[in-house]
């Protein structure tokens, strides 16, 4: 997904293709026409864009254009292949032309209501209770030759009088020479729709890549544009936009009728909507066309104009014998807008012309000026109601294994047309490019540094491992690693060891695993580790390990156990939507602390555990993908859930004590279209029966007992309590809730863009028998801790600041005590 990002984002679009004219439709003021229709002398048509430009593939034999526009005269235009741009302006009638007026209100917004009022009788999701259909989709990223100059530019600079140095740019000239040969990227897929029972699900039959033998799934996943028109959020490069033709549509889209246009034989409405808000990224625009006598979608496209202008356009063929308008393609570009900054980007730089201002001055051109991305599906073989047996319906996606291995008699079969000579060379030389450079194993390569690892032969490295601080340990220098597919696909060998400067004491750990199960992720592990662990800590076994360069919280931490366990366990994804992990553990506990366990008046300064925990993930509204390698998650969606319970084996290899735990966490998360960002976090837990306190709650503060504000300046942690101080409260049953709003990025200077982070979070809990805990002196949340703050993150090449306040029952008496300052960083990868 972000080396898709990364294609879609450096490349933009210019087209001036052989037989293609050009131009602008304005009105008598020079304004421009958005969406007037342009037919051919041969009824082939287009539309023009916002700002009234358009780009229509002529024949030699066209001899004329049409250009409509309600209110405006229509006018007739000659045309050859000689000329290429065409400026045309219309004039504006006095007397509007026909339109359907039902009552007094504006006739498109009437149109529209009947559009939502018939929605479930229109939409094929809705109507039909099965279907069944195959799809080709082509994607290339690519330029048209004859837009670029390709002229070699000479600049001359004199050192002194007698020396010049001339410097010599053939950048345009060697891109053009390239683009002349082959395409930059491209990829193909054919695949497999099928719809019943509410679950439409997508199965790839096969799926070609330059570059790369076996293909990049997130590119695969990356959606593109919505499958269906009548959803009440369209999608539109995995950004979502209130539909204009959901419910409440009229509250952000103003609607005007343009025309009527026949398609298919059908008369339709030609409807113009709008975004009513000023800021053009926060809605789409474009055009619907309405059948005239079933209100269904007949066309539409939409469009956002921004940094990036992207389009989406959805055709539909009339189906009789069921009534309905059913997609026939889609087509998606994308392209590069106007912005005041450039973009850098994994070590390249996207340069923008600003919007139209005083004194501009437009820069030279560079390749990415020329080029676009250009994705067209077109679906064939389709039959209705014909109830299809859908495998695995919780799959979003599923590619089959032998999907990258289909003979060219599979393509020739499926596509609508054979590849051009420019498209064959594509494959050929960018497969020979990406061998030569070790393309596929470099990107492998960048996917595991960013997971934490370093591949050396069988073997990656954990960079995770190498150095840490803490209090107790002091400098943590470590090596670790697992072995990876060239060890083996279905045996794999973990471990680790580390040593502690201050503690002078080393740790480690070894593991193993077996693949049970490919098509779940389903594994058997076993290992045993000696280590450290902080007191009171919650950890979810099923949360994804998260990469930091450092990790910040630690650093503070001097209150930990020493642990020798054995583990056993299983990890499988075979529940839909969910990864769980079942897992058998024997664990002796050693406190490094002055503490010892009351149970029925024994001291217990050391104890045996042994427990059986599950713990799932359940993410009901995510989106997953079954690849040839495994199941993943494509489209990450909240809520979703954690829970984990966790029991005790009485009397089972010298087990000490009798307990049980359970623990929860629910996540939310909302992106708003004008950048900002909502987070929501509950997490709770409940101990019962005898139980440690080293394995009770300690609800994760990141506080220094320190007499000033200075001397308390930290490093902020992710879900942490920056102004309670370490190991001031335990529990044995605590609730905890985060609110975090993120604002978009406001500019303070050219280069400080900071991040405005806004916080707020609170927690409850009590201690169940505190006379147990012997040797400890803490404090309880019966009464609620709250605290909140903001943070100004990535102020300056990653760094941020923030400020956080303690109030409420256990608010302290001095004010500055209360204050905590804290330093974050993150790590900008350009991603």
């Amino acid at each position: 997904m972000k080396l898709f990002c990364f294609l879609t984002l450096f490349f933009t679009l210019s087209l001036q293709a052989q037989f293609q004219i050009n131009g602008v439709v304005n009105d008598s003021n020079k304004k421009p026409l958005p969406f007037a229709t342009i037919t051919t002398s041969e009824n082939n048509n287009t539309i023009t864009d916002v700002d009234g430009k358009f780009l229509l593939t002529i024949t030699p034999s066209t001899t004329s254009i049409t250009i409509s526009y309600v209110g405006f005269d229509t006018k007739n235009i000659a045309v050859s292949t000689a000329k290429k741009y065409y400026a045309v302006s219309l004039t504006e009638r006095t007397a509007d032309l026909k339109e359907v007026v039902i009552s007094n209100e504006n006739p498109a917004l009437t149109i529209l209501r009947k559009v939502i009022l018939n929605k479930n009788q229109n939409d094929p999701l809705k109507k039909l209770h099965s279907f069944e259909y195959k799809s080709y989709n082509k994607l290339i990223v690519t330029a048209t030759p004859d837009s670029i100059d390709g002229r070699v530019d000479t600049t001359t600079a004199y050192k002194d009088l007698d020396k010049k140095i001339v410097n010599i740019d053939s950048s345009d000239y060697k891109f053009k020479e390239i683009i002349s040969k082959q395409h930059l990227f491209q990829t193909e897929k054919i695949s497999q729709y099928q719809f019943d029972k509410n679950t439409l699900k997508e199965t790839i039959l096969g799926t070609k890549m330059a570059g790369f033998k076996e293909p990049v799934y997130e590119i695969i996943a990356f959606n593109l544009q919505s499958i269906s028109i009548y959803d009440n959020k369209y999608e539109l490069f995995e950004t979502k936009y209130n539909s204009p033709i959901a419910s409440d549509a009229k509250r952000d889209y103003s609607y005007k009728l343009l025309d009527t246009v026949v398609i298919n034989g059908r008369e339709t409405y030609m409807i113009h909507f709008k975004n009513k808000k000023t800021r053009k990224s926060t809605g789409l625009e474009g055009v619907l066309y309405i059948d005239s006598e079933n209100y269904a979608v007949a066309k539409a496209v939409m469009r956002i104009k921004g940094v990036l202008d992207i389009s989406g356009i959805h055709e539909f063929t009339y189906v009789p014998e069921e009534k309905i308008w059913f997609q026939s393609n889609t087509t998606f570009k994308i392209v590069k807008g106007k912005n005041r900054n450039d973009i850098k980007i994994l070590g390249g730089t996207i340069q923008f012309d600003g919007d139209e201002e005083e004194n501009f001055e437009p820069r030279k051109k560079v390749a990415s000026d020329f080029t676009y991305l250009l994705s067209e599906s077109n679906n064939f073989d389709i039959q209705y109601n014909t109830h299809p047996k859908i495998k695995d319906p919780s799959l979003y996606i599923e590619i089959k294994e032998n999907a990258s291995k289909q003979p060219e008699s599979f393509w020739d079969q499926y596509r609508k047309e054979k590849l051009d000579v420019k498209s064959q060379k594509t494959y050929l030389l960018i497969d020979s490019l990406s061998i030569n450079k070790r393309i596929e194993r470099r990107l492998g390569l960048g996917r595991k540094i960013i997971n934490g690892y370093l591949p050396v032969g069988p073997i990656d490295l954990d960079l995770k491992k190498i150095m840490s601080y803490n209090n107790y340990e002091g400098f943590r220098l470590g090596l670790g690693g697992i072995t990876n597919d060239r060890f083996s696909k279905v045996f794999r060998i973990e471990g680790y060891t580390a040593y502690g400067t201050k503690d002078g004491n080393f740790k480690y750990n070894l593991g193993s695993g077996i693949l049970l199960e490919k098509q779940t992720n389903t594994w058997l592990n076993t290992s045993y580790t000696s280590d450290i662990k902080e007191i009171a800590s919650t950890t979810f076994a099923v949360d994804k390990r998260v990469f930091k360069i450092y990790d910040p919280r630690p650093i503070n931490i001097s209150t930990f156990y020493k642990y020798h366990s054995w583990k056993a366990n299983v990890q499988s994804k075979i529940i839909p939507k969910t990864e769980g992990i079942f897992e058998l553990s024997r664990t002796y506990v050693e406190p490094m602390f002055d503490y010892r366990f009351n149970l029925n008046g024994k001291l217990y300064s050391s104890y045996m555990m042994t427990t059986a925990m599950a713990s799932i993930v359940w993410a009901p509204f995510s989106d997953f993908m079954q690849t040839p390698s495994g199941r993943t998650e494509t489209d990450k969606q909240f809520p979703r859930f954690t829970f984990q319970y966790t029991q005790s084996l009485p009397n089972v290899l010298d087990n000490d004590f009798s307990f049980a735990k359970i623990d929860f966490k629910t996540e939310y998360e909302k992106k708003y279209l004008n950048g900002q960002k909502t987070n929501l976090l509950l997490q709770g837990g409940i101990a019962m029966g005898d139980i440690p306190i080293t394995h009770l709650y300690n609800t994760a503060p990141n506080n220094l007992n320190k007499e000033t504000i200075i001397q308390r300046i930290t490093f902020s942690g992710r879900n942490s309590f920056e102004t309670m101080y370490f190991n001031e409260f335990f529990s044995t049953q605590y609730v905890f809730f985060q609110f975090k709003h993120s604002l978009d990025r406001i500019r303070l200077l050219r280069k400080v863009r900071p991040s405005l982070v806004l916080v707020t979070r609170m927690a409850w809990g009590n201690m169940k028998q505190p006379e147990q805990h012997v040797g400890m002196t803490y404090k309880t949340l019966d009464r609620g801790y709250f605290e909140s703050g903001i943070e100004l993150n990535k102020i300056y090449k990653g760094l941020g600041l923030g400020g956080f306040y303690r109030y409420g029952p256990n608010q302290l008496l001095k004010f500055e005590d209360n204050i905590a300052v804290k330093l974050s960083y993150v790590l900008d990868l350009g991603l």
